[in-house]
C-alpha cells in the first residue's frame, strides 16, 4: 500500500500523540524528583535513538549530523529547554494547565512563522490568537489565587518552545532534523545531572521510568520531527490537541486530580477555537 506524504504525515503525527497521552500521568506517579526524573527522560532516549541511527546511517552518521548545520543546533537547543520546562510545569501545576497552555502552540506558531518566515496569518488566525490569549489570561487569573503560577509559566514556556521547534522544522523540511533531537536529550541529561541528588531508581519505578522514556518520549519525539517533512506545523500542531484532551482524562480516571472549574472552561474556549481555525485552515487547502 502506498501512502501520500499528507497520509504519513498525519499518520505520524497522530501515533505520536498516541504514546504521548499517558505521559503526564506517568510524570505524576513516579517516584523521583523532577530533576532525577528529567536526567532520565533525557539519557534513555538518547541512547536507544543512538543505537537506532547508528543502525540506520552506520558509516554516514556523523555526515548526517553535521548536515544540520545551525537549524540543527537551535533545533536541539530549543528542544531540550522544553523537555526541561514541560516536566517541572507538570510537577508545579494541575496537568491540565499545563496542556492547556501547550495548546496555544499552534497560534504562536503563526506568530513566529508571520516574524521569521514572512508567512503572514489571516484574519481568523488574527481572531484565534485574541481569542486563545484572552482565556490564558483568565487561567493565569485563576492560578495566582492558586499558588501555581510557576507551572503555568512554565506550561507557557514549553508551548513557545514547542512552536519555535515546529517553526525551524518547517524552514528545514528537507533536513532529517532526529539527530539534531536526540543530542537535544543529551543535552537535557547533562543539565539535569548537575542537579540531580539521587539517579537510583526503586521499586515500580525501574518498570515506570524505562516505560515513560521510550514510550512516551523516544517514540513520540523521533516522529514529531519527522512529520513536519510531510505536513505542516499547524497541521502536526493540531494532533497535540488531543493530549490536551486525554492527558488531564487518564490523571482524572488514575489518581482522581480534577482541573478547576476556571482551567475547564478557559480550556475548552482555548480547543475549541483552535480546532475551528485549524479546520477551516485545512478546508480552504
Amino acid at each position: 500500500m502506498t501512502f501520500s506524504n499528507q497520509k504519513k504525515g498525519m499518520l505520524m503525527a497522530f501515533t505520536a500523540v498516541i504514546f504521548l497521552t499517558p505521559d503526564s500521568l506517568l510524570i505524576r506517579v513516579a517516584g523521583i524528583n523532577s530533576w532525577n526524573l528529567i536526567f532520565y527522560r533525557g539519557f534513555i532516549p538518547f541512547a536507544v535513538v543512538f543505537f537506532g541511527l547508528l543502525l540506520l546511517y552506520k558509516n554516514n552518521f556523523i555526515k548526517q549530523t553535521i548536515s544540520n548545520g545551525w537549524r540543527g543546533v537551535a533545533y536541539a537547543l530549543t528542544f531540550s529547554v522544553t523537555n526541561i520546562t514541560f516536566v517541572i510545569s507538570i510537577e508545579n501545576t494541575n496537568v491540565a494547565n499545563t496542556l492547556i497552555m501547550i495548546a496555544l502552540a499552534p497560534m504562536l506558531s503563526a506568530i513566529l512563522s508571520f516574524i521569521f518566515l514572512k508567512e503572514s496569518p489571516d484574519k481568523k488566525t488574527w481572531i484565534a490568537i485574541i481569542i486563545t490569549t484572552l482565556s490564558v489570561i483568565y487561567i493565569f487569573y485563576d492560578a495566582v489565587d492558586a499558588g501555581d503560577l510557576l507551572g503555568n509559566a512554565l506550561g507557557l514556556l514549553t508551548a513557545f518552545g514547542l512552536a519555535t521547534g515546529a517553526v525551524i522544522i518547517r524552514s528545514a523540511k528537507k533536513i532529517d532534523l532526529v539527530p539534531s533531537a536526540m543530542f537535544g536529550k543529551l543535552l537535557v541529561a547533562i543539565v539535569a545531572f548537575y542537579f540531580a541528588d539521587n539517579l537510583t531508581l526503586k521499586g515500580n519505578d525501574f518498570i515506570i521510568i524505562p516505560l515513560m522514556c521510550i514510550m512516551c518520549v523516544a517514540i513520540p519525539f523521533v516522529l514529531v520531527t519527522i512529520a513536519p517533512r510531510y505536513i505542516t506545523a499547524a497541521e502536526v500542531n493540531l494532533f497535540f490537541l488531543l493530549e490536551t484532551i486525554f492527558g488531564p482524562l487518564w490523571v482524572w480516571l488514575v489518581i482522581k486530580e480534577s482541573p478547576s472549574i476556571e482551567t475547564v472552561f478557559g480550556g475548552v474556549i482555548i480547543i475549541i477555537t483552535i480546532a475551528i481555525h485549524s479546520i477551516l485552515s485545512l478546508k480552504k487547502r
